[in-house]
């Protein structure tokens, strides 16, 4: 299914992540933050605008590039690959409804690397459920103020903005909601403390916060009471993403698993002679090809124009599911060694457990996909 294209970015992409994230991410995940060296590192080889048009600053690939890209870094490390999704999950929105200035301005520096950029949809009272949203944002001259909160955001605490929704009002109809692009040294903009995560501890999440914050009109994105349609142009990308990273993630459970399984040695013999651990590490395999096959299925429909809504929830429920039974099993392989800190496998088990709840939980998955069988 791969072309040659696709073969050499996903070659790339696993060297840099063996080479280049493997011996920093212990460190990471210990100081709670991911290094800036690396992240540098990372957009120097052009991964962080994998998908993004040349003129704006992009290596000008297909979307399916970033699909093969993230499975690979997240074989090493899920913290390193959530931080490129939440990246281009607001760059996405800034590309399809941004303007030619705010492409210039707020998407190539994302792109190139020298900025971060945040996507700023979800609140405390506000998750699947979008039409909660209480954030504001009321017109004053050629301003908008803005204020309210939002909750759980990668890249919070290092954003440089931020793609944030508020409802704004509407002559002679109810608030609806409009994206802004806003900048995190405006005054009124703040940031919560950073939250303790059972996983995904290198990469950084915290609430940011806006009290009266000018966001000039000309940072509008998409128009004024379109923010639904700014979010959903990245709502299937943002699932086949993270549909992504599980199979990655599965994958890197299962080297572990495979690797211990040769090395470790009860009742005379490895492990891995035994015809349990051997039937289980099959079945494995069988699920994460059968994830693969949909993933990459849901992203060729995604470069191809199709509606690919099915399609990515079907991926991001199936995979994200998968590998959180994959990682258990793997860790089960491990015995009391896969319970232990310093073992990859450990920190696979806790980084994707957030896999089937964020980007809509497999709850909302099972809704979407519902409804569209059952029209």
């Amino acid at each position: 299914m791969l072309d040659r294209e696709h073969l050499m970015i996903q070659q790339l992409a696993r060297e840099f992540a063996v080479n280049e994230i493997a011996p920093a991410i212990d460190e990471a995940e210990e100081a709670g933050e991911f290094p800036d060296e690396v992240w540098e590192k990372l957009a120097r080889y052009g991964f962080t605008g994998c998908c993004i048009p040349r003129e704006y600053g992009g290596q000008g690939g297909d979307f399916f590039s970033s699909i093969v890209m993230m499975e690979q870094i997240c074989r090493t490390s899920v913290s390193a690959a959530s931080m490129l999704m939440a990246n281009s999950l607001s760059g996405m929105p800034i590309l399809k409804c941004g303007t030619e200035e705010q492409k210039q301005k707020y998407l190539r520096p994302v792109a190139e690397g020298k900025k971060r950029c945040a996507f700023a949809l979800t609140e405390p009272g506000a998750g699947s459920d979008t039409n909660s949203i209480s954030t504001t944002a009321r017109p004053d001259g050629d301003d908008f103020i803005l204020n309210g909160r939002k909750t759980f955001i990668t890249l919070g605490p290092t954003c440089d903005w931020a793609v944030v929704f508020a409802k704004t009002p509407i002559e002679g109809r109810k608030p609806a909601l409009t994206a802004f692009i806003v900048e995190a040294a405006w005054p009124g903009f703040s940031r919560g403390k950073r939250e303790k995560k059972l996983g995904l501890h290198a990469s950084g999440t915290c609430d940011l916060i806006f009290e009266d914050v000018r966001v000039p009109k000309e940072n509008v994105l998409g128009t004024v009471g379109g923010g639904w349609k700014v979010a959903g142009s990245g709502l299937s990308a943002g699932r086949i993403n993270v549909a992504s990273q599980s199979l990655g993630g599965a994958q890197g459970c299962l080297d572990e698993a495979i690797k211990y399984a040769g090395e470790r040695t009860q009742f005379g013999k490895p492990i891995g002679k035994f015809q349990n651990t051997r039937f289980v590490i099959a079945e494995m395999a069988a699920k994460i090809e059968a994830g693969r096959q949909l993933v990459y299925s849901a992203a060729q429909m995604q470069d191809s124009g199709q509606d690919a809504l099915l399609q990515a929830s079907l991926a991001k429920y199936y995979m994200s599911e998968t590998a959180n039974e994959v990682a258990y099993k793997c860790l089960q392989i491990h015995g009391g060694y896969g319970y232990m800190e310093g073992f990859a496998i450990e920190r696979f088990y806790r980084d994707l457990r957030v896999m089937p709840v964020y980007e809509g939980t497999s709850e909302v998955q099972l809704m979407v996909i519902s409804s569209a069988l059952m029209k």
